[in-house]
C-alpha cells in the first residue's frame, strides 16, 4: 500500500499551530518563568479567548467567504452598528434584549442577503460590494447616535455578560497573596464562540452547502459543470458570514457594554489575517475554521505579550499590528510558494 503524503495545506496548518506554540511558549518563559508576571496562569490563556470571542465568530464567517474566493470587508462596521443598536435600544428606548438580540441577528441576515445577491446573482466584485456595505453600516452607526452609549439600565444583558463559567474540578486554580483561591473562568461570549467554531466546522465538513463552498472556491466553472448552483452558494455564504458577524457583534457588546461610532475599527483586517494565517487560501477552495481559530489565538497571543511588556505597551496597538502584518505577508508568501510547487509537480 502507498503511504499517504502530507499535502501543502496540512503543512500550512501545522506551521500555524507550531507558530502559536512558539509564541505562547515565548510569552510563558519571558513573563511566566523569568519574570513572574502571571503569563503562566491558565486565566491568561482564557482571557485571550474572552477578549477575542467576537473575532472568533467573525473569522469563521470570513473563512467561509474566502473559501468561495470572495472577501468581506464590511464586518467591522456591521459589528459597530450591532453594538450601537443594542446600546441605544436598551439604554435610551428601554427595549428588552430578548427583542433586540433577534433583531440584530435578523439585520445580519438581511445585510448578508443584499450583498450576497449583488455578488452572486449580479456578479459584482465582492470587494466593491462589501466596501459599500462597510460605508453603509458605519454611516448608519453614526446616524443612530454619535455619542458613546454605555449599557447600564438593562440588568438582563449585564447579568448575562457578567456570568462566569468556572473551570471544572478547579483546573488551573491558584491562591493569591490574600490566600483566596482563584479558579479560572470564561464568560458566555467564549462559549458562544466555541459553539460557532464547532458548528461551522461540521457544516463545512459534512453538509452539501459546505462542500459546495469548497467546490465554488476551487473553480466556478467546474462547480457549475458538477451541477452546483454557484450563485446561490455565494449568496448563502455571505448571509452566513453576516449572520456570524452579528453573533460576533453581540459578543463584542457583551465585552465592551457600550456602543460607539469608532468600535471595531480594523476588525475586518484581523479576521482576514486570522483566516490567512490559519491556512485559508486567498484564491479560495482551501481552508478550515480550526486553522482560523488558531490564527485568532496567534493574534491574541501577540496582543497579550505586548500588554505584559511596559515598553511595548507605550506604543499602543502599533506592535501587534506590525507583527500581524508581517505574519500575514509571510503566510501569503508561503501560499504562493506552495502553489508554484504544486503547479510544477502537476506540470
Amino acid at each position: 500500500m502507498k503511504k499517504k503524503s502530507i499535502n501543502n495545506h496540512t503543512i500550512l496548518l501545522l506551521i500555524t499551530v507550531g507558530l502559536f506554540i512558539i509564541l505562547y511558549g515565548a510569552g510563558y518563559i519571558s513573563y511566566g518563568v523569568i519574570e513572574t508576571k502571571g503569563f503562566e496562569k491558565l486565566q491568561t490563556f482564557l482571557d485571550i479567548l474572552r477578549t477575542n470571542a467576537a473575532l472568533i465568530c467573525i473569522a469563521c464567517g470570513m473563512t467561509c467567504v474566502m473559501l468561495t474566493g470572495g472577501i468581506d470587508i464590511s464586518v467591522g462596521s456591521l459589528v459597530a452598528m450591532d453594538c450601537m443598536i443594542l446600546a441605544v435600544g436598551m439604554e435610551y428606548q428601554e427595549i428588552s434584549p430578548t427583542l433586540l438580540v433577534p433583531f440584530v441577528l435578523l439585520i445580519g441576515i438581511v445585510f448578508g442577503a443584499v450583498m450576497g445577491y449583488l455578488i452572486g446573482y449580479l456578479d459584482i466584485q465582492p470587494f466593491i460590494v462589501t466596501m459599500a456595505g462597510m460605508f453603509f453600516a458605519r454611516g448608519m452607526t453614526a446616524m443612530i447616535c454619535t455619542d458613546q452609549v454605555n449599557i447600564a439600565k438593562s440588568n438582563w444583558f449585564k447579568d448575562l455578560a457578567a456570568i462566569k463559567v468556572y473551570m471544572p474540578f478547579d483546573i488551573g486554580a491558584v491562591v493569591n497573596k490574600r490566600g483566596v483561591k482563584m479558579v479560572p473562568y470564561v464568560n458566555v461570549a467564549v462559549l458562544i464562540a466555541l459553539v460557532v467554531v464547532i458548528l461551522v466546522f461540521l457544516m463545512l465538513r459534512y453538509t452539501r452547502t459546505g462542500r459546495s463552498m469548497y467546490a465554488v472556491g476551487g473553480s466556478h466553472t467546474s462547480a457549475a459543470l458538477m451541477g452546483l448552483n454557484v450563485k446561490r452558494t455565494k449568496m448563502i455564504t455571505y448571509i452566513l458570514s453576516s449572520f456570524l458577524c452579528s453573533i460576533g457583534g453581540i459578543c463584542y457588546c457583551m465585552n465592551t457594554m457600550c456602543g460607539t461610532t469608532t468600535q471595531a475599527l480594523g476588525l475586518e483586517m484581523k479576521a482576514i489575517s486570522s483566516a490567512v494565517i490559519g491556512g485559508t487560501l486567498l484564491t479560495g477552495g482551501v481552508g478550515n475554521v480550526f486553522g482560523s481559530f488558531v490564527g485568532v489565538l496567534i493574534n491574541g497571543t501577540i496582543q497579550s505579550i505586548v500588554s505584559f511588556n511596559a515598553d511595548l505597551t507605550r506604543l499602543g496597538g502599533t506592535v501587534p499590528n506590525v507583527v500581524s502584518a508581517f505574519l500575514l505577508f509571510l503566510f501569503i508568501m508561503l501560499q504562493a510558494v506552495f502553489a508554484k510547487l504544486r503547479e510544477r509537480k502537476q506540470g
